[in-house]
């Protein structure tokens, strides 16, 4: 099964490291790739861009409803709202999701052990969540 491990950190704080020992901390986690890998568990990995580039889409105004298409399927729609551009991250929060792993792991036990070896974890949380098959 797949999991994905979401790396959340202070982007203010991680701004403020000197490059010397964030290249330290990116050792940590290059290390800890090639623990994945060869065990035969890592399938990939992503930094994600500083949350002020990020741009968030919303739909204003209007009802969402679920609707038949005629052919077996249904979807939801909004046929009277506006989806606007918003700057920034959908939640603000103290810390930042800031990049991921994907790995495969017999079930959310091992999968959690992981990510406790995860450096990151050593400096903001790390959420563990299975992927759904199939999508």
């Amino acid at each position: 099964m797949r999991y994905m491990l979401m790396l959340y950190a202070d982007e203010k704080a991680g701004a403020q490291i000197p490059p010397d020992q964030m290249q330290k901390a990116m050792e940590t986690l290059y290390a800890y790739q090639e623990a994945l890998t060869k065990a035969g568990a890592f399938v990939m990995t992503a930094p994600l861009a500083r949350t002020h580039e990020a741009r968030t889409l919303i739909m204003e105004g209007g009802d969402a409803s679920y609707r038949e298409d005629g052919k077996g399927g249904a979807t939801f729609v909004n046929d009277t709202g506006e989806l606007k551009v918003h700057d920034g991250p959908y939640a603000e929060t103290r810390e930042q999701f800031g990049g991921f792993y994907i790995i495969e792991a017999a079930d959310m036990d091992e999968a959690l052990a992981w990510a406790k070896k995860c450096p990151a974890a050593q400096w903001g949380p790390v959420e563990v969540r299975a992927l759904i098959p199939g999508f």
